[in-house]
């Protein structure tokens, strides 16, 4: 591939990565004003962030036959067309529940984004680019979060939660220009098969029992669920219970990103001299032994806010290096079920982290303890995940 053209196609999957962190984090800032302007409260406002992540995580199972039918460009075009609507439909709310209505229309036009641009890195470029490719997209994942929120706040300065959803439009728009001129189609790669539900129940079928796909996402999909159980606990261990005020949060929230982006850009590295299989499962022991430490610290009594910080580096490297490794090698055994494949990777996430916020939420209890707990168990089932996926390679090789 041209280098320039390459570029031109990063740029666009990086913006079709950067679609789901601005969706969920920009209006963030804007909650206690929407609450206002509509006249309820901000717990009925964060049922616009839940209804979101049903629509992302059911949504990808819907787009993922139909991308792998009819290619990768009309079934992503139609889904930002989808997406701009709604977002121009979030913008001119006046109600909260049509607010709501409009979030889950919103994420499954979106979530177009993530089953395409996945599935295209796996169409677009050699087996032997695609982890490094995951990684840099990984770096628009891990910037996400940390920029989303500060330009939805910066757009608050000059405007109102309105404009919020009107720049969303706008981001959508120009994705779908970029599409339309950059990203390229390849026909060889539909799938013949008619569009029924029994083909797409065999085609999920199938990729379930593909090789090691299984593992492979599962072990992504725990990985992002620690990744939220810390995100959704955050906010109360260190703005209540270590004292910190929102300004430090938010710098605390940030380097601990880097964590993150440092994991999957070192990645990069790794992967020219070490195989993606002991990357992952190097990584795997790295997160299980965070929340293992953090157990013991804080059971001692000396889990402090300075190593609390470290610690949550460590667990945000970690999965940066494992989740372009995993998602790269349980898409390796496709090309015409890609689409499928990369739906069942990204569902399983958005579920999990549905779960594990859910989860750290339910322990809540004043303390760290749920936020301890909450990063351990996904981290001890990405390890038996893992474990398991070594034993049975093991048998293979005695066999």
């Amino acid at each position: 591939m041209i280098e320039n053209r390459k570029n031109a196609v990063l740029l666009t999957l990086g913006g079709l990565a950067a679609l789901a962190p601005f969706s969920i984090d920009m209006y963030l800032p804007g909650f206690p004003q929407i609450a206002n302007t509509l006249h309820t409260d901000i717990a009925h406002v964060s049922f616009s962030l839940t209804s979101y992540f049903i629509g992302i995580s059911f949504g990808q199972l819907v787009y993922g036959p139909i991308t792998d039918k009819f290619g990768r460009r009309k079934p992503l075009m139609i889904g930002l067309l989808i997406f701009i609507i709604a977002a121009l439909g979030c913008a001119l709310s006046t109600s909260v529940s049509w607010l709501v209505a409009m979030r889950v229309i919103l994420a499954f036009g979106g979530c177009a984004g993530m089953v395409t641009g996945t599935a295209a890195v796996r169409d677009i470029f050699p087996k032997s680019e695609v982890a490094k490719i995951f990684s840099i997209l990984m770096l628009i994942l891990g910037l996400g979060p940390v920029i989303a929120p500060t330009l939805g706040g910066a757009i608050l300065t000059i405007s109102n939660w309105h404009f919020i959803f009107y720049f969303l439009a706008f981001f959508g728009l120009l994705l779908l220009i970029m599409i339309n001129r950059f990203l390229p189609e390849f026909e060889k790669l539909k799938n013949p098969k008619r569009l029924t539900f029994v083909n797409v129940f065999r085609d999920y079928q199938y990729v379930i029992r593909e090789n090691n796909f299984l593992f492979f996402a599962l072990a992504s999909s725990t990985a992002v669920a620690a990744m939220f159980a810390y995100i959704s606990s955050s906010p109360f261990v260190f703005i209540k219970y270590f004292k910190f005020s929102e300004l430090q949060y938010s710098f605390i929230f940030a380097f601990n990103a880097l964590g993150f982006i440092a994991g999957s850009q070192w990645n990069r590295r790794l992967i020219k001299q070490f195989d993606s299989l002991n990357i992952i499962y190097c990584a795997g022991a790295l997160l299980l032994a965070v929340p293992i430490s953090g157990l013991i610290l804080l059971n001692a009594g000396i889990l402090n806010p300075p190593i609390t910080i470290a610690l949550i580096f460590i667990l945000l490297f970690s999965i940066g290096l494992l989740i372009p490794n995993c998602t790269a090698m349980a898409l390796s055994g496709f090309t015409v079920n890609a689409g499928v494949a990369s739906a069942l990777v990204g569902s399983f996430q958005m579920i999990l982290s549905a779960i594990s916020s859910w989860f750290v939420s339910y322990l809540f209890d004043g303390t760290v303890w749920p936020m301890v707990i909450g990063l351990l168990v996904p981290a001890a089932i990405c390890a038996l995940v893992l474990l398991g996926l070594k034993l049975k390679n093991k048998k293979v090789l005695l066999a």
